[in-house]
């Protein structure tokens, strides 16, 4: 795995834009092309069980998709200790693959950032499921760390307060707010 040498650059696409978890010096809008925002691995760890596994995102490639998220600038002094933190926070099953690929700052310019892009080869990958087998997932899953539905609606929110507009996930809310009405299933 990389190492930094300087300023390190994250870019965030799901809870990192809401919990990054880690101090930072600049935060700044950001785009990924050749990746799209998608719920296409399960979670066993966080916000699912090996029993009842949830979906959380992950950064699937496709050609002519562009991602929309977070740019975190980290001081060089703390580089080191925040790419272990995020190594142990992403790379807990290895279903993520950790990746410095090149974003564009809203702003103007790019950026080398280190980012966690899905693993298509791991038994984890679900990038087969459609918007209502996501939906029907989310909506009844519940792990370590909370509902699989709060991921979904904190994820969205952070989108929001950030201006970025993600419809995909949007359509997704719906579809499981609808099938939490029914209440959880066994």
């Amino acid at each position: 795995m990389a190492e930094i040498a300087g300023d390190l650059w994250v870019f965030a696409y799901g809870s990192l834009i809401w919990h990054p978890g880690f101090d930072y010096e600049e935060k700044r809008l950001a785009a990924l092309e050749g990746y799209r925002r998608s719920f296409c691995m399960t979670s066993v760890h966080y916000r699912g069980t090996p029993e009842r596994p949830g979906l959380v995102l992950a950064l699937d490639a496709e050609a002519g998709a562009c991602c929309e998220g977070v740019a975190y600038r980290v001081d060089a002094a703390r580089a080191a200790e925040v790419l272990a933190y995020l190594r142990e926070r992403e790379l807990v099953s290895y279903a993520y693959l950790e990746a410095f690929l090149t974003v564009s700052l809203a702003e103007g310019g790019a950026v080398e950032a280190v980012t966690y892009v899905t693993n298509r080869d791991h038994s984890q990958y679900r990038g087969d499921l459609d918007l209502p087998a996501q939906a029907e997932i989310i909506a009844h899953a519940v792990g370590p760390r909370g509902p699989n539905a709060e991921y979904l609606f904190n994820t969205l929110s952070g989108l929001d307060a950030l201006g970025i507009e993600d419809r995909e996930l949007t359509d997704l809310a719906g579809l499981v707010r609808a099938r939490r009405q029914d209440g959880p299933r066994p």
